[in-house]
């Protein structure tokens, strides 16, 4: 989808963990990030965010507007399944 319609369900459900593409339409992977970390309520959820650029610069740039982790595109199943279970498991 995009940023703007995962922050209204976040606003609605209780979400474990997201998962975000930083290209996204209408609201960047960043925006949207920085968005659910500037919320008292969502702030704690984990984040995992997910990019086809695969440069270092890239990830330091997720991280450091509070993704909790990163992974690049092609996706390897195995290693997302894997953070998801780190980061479901309370890894924070």
């Amino acid at each position: 989808m995009n940023g703007k319609k995962a922050l209204q369900v976040l606003g609605n459900e209780r979400i474990d963990l997201v998962v975000t593409d930083i290209m996204m339409p209408e609201m960047s992977g960043y925006q949207t990030i920085e968005a659910i970390r500037a919320d008292n309520k969502l702030k704690d959820i984990p984040i995992i965010a997910l990019t086809a650029k695969a440069m270092k610069s890239d990830r330091e740039k997720c991280l450091a507007v509070g993704a909790d982790d990163y992974i690049a595109k092609p996706v390897d199943y195995d290693v997302l399944i894997n953070l998801v279970k780190a980061w479901s498991n309370g890894r924070r």
